[in-house]
């Protein structure tokens, strides 16, 4: 096996086990920043949801009270209107979402999906937890969400949630008095939901991560190609020249002319110590022919 051979056998190996190391920890740096990415849009997506939520309550509500005895309006609940804006993003962006879901709702549009009744279900049986991430597959591509619980720390709720008869008739001409009522002080009754699409961040990480891996391996490709040039040139060539000529003298070519390497390196002095060898192999061959 050649010097070259061997060179590039160890540079190949030494590449292979840095490029691993590499690609594990560009992906793991390129996917946890692209996780953060979606966590810091559904947490932007959890604060719009509730500013609009604390404005209708403060500026909104008390404008519709008096319009409950003619009518419920749902533009007075926190609730309806956060989502209603929502769905207007939807039209933008299908897959955002922000849902209020409730285990025993007013309005049956409120009724949680399976996934999102397990997430209340731990919010009741985990009081002391404030939020939950989630993720799941969906047709479109992975989403995650970031659910926080509903509690009833208001007494005011009540008046309109614990007994059919304390809720305005409007509201109960429009939802009915089957459900949204029982509800408790202090209960854990459902959860406001923000979901946001992976697909898009994680697709830009895996991009940058195939493009840094490729970047590496051609980067490798130059530099063992100025290094085979670099081995070529100052080490095989001139070590070449050098046994060629110690050949030809230890076949009795006394007359071989001496090796020329115009470096004062290792490979220099190799060939300073070589051409004096072969002087004074000569000297003492003719000396002995004497």
């Amino acid at each position: 096996m050649g010097l070259r051979t061997k060179f590039n056998l160890v540079m190949l190996v030494a590449f292979l086990v840095g490029w691993a190391l590499a690609g594990v920890l560009s992906y793991e740096l390129a996917f946890s920043n692209a996780r953060r990415q979606v966590l810091n849009d559904a947490a932007i997506l959890s604060a719009q949801a509730s500013v609009l939520s604390d404005f209708t309550v403060k500026e909104v509500a008390p404008l519709l009270v008096g319009q409950f005895n003619q009518r419920f309006l749902p533009q007075s609940v926190p609730a309806w209107v956060a989502q209603t804006n929502f769905k207007n993003l939807q039209t933008k962006f299908p897959d955002y979402s922000y849902r209020t879901v409730v285990e025993n709702p007013t309005n049956p549009d409120d009724k949680p999906a399976e996934w999102q009744a397990e997430l209340i279900k731990t919010f009741k049986a985990q009081p002391d937890q404030k939020e939950i991430v989630h993720e799941r597959e969906t047709p479109t591509g992975r989403i995650l969400s970031i659910a926080q619980p509903i509690i009833i720390t208001n007494g005011a709720c009540l008046q309109c949630h614990s007994v059919p008869a304390a809720a305005p008739a409007t509201m109960i001409d429009l939802y009915g008095s089957a459900n949204g009522f029982g509800w408790k002080l202090n209960e854990v009754i459902g959860a406001r939901i923000v979901s946001v699409p992976m697909s898009v961040p994680f697709g830009e990480a895996n991009k940058t991560f195939t493009r840094l891996m490729i970047g590496l391996g051609a980067v490798f490709a130059v530099m063992m190609v100025l290094l085979n040039l670099l081995l070529h040139f100052v080490i095989i060539k001139p070590v070449g020249v050098i046994s060629a000529q110690a050949m030809a003298v230890s076949m009795g070519n006394m007359d071989a002319p001496e090796v020329v390497v115009h470096t004062k390196d290792e490979i220099g002095s190799l060939a300073e110590s070589f051409n004096r060898m072969r002087r004074s192999l000569a000297n003492a061959m003719k000396m002995l022919n004497e």
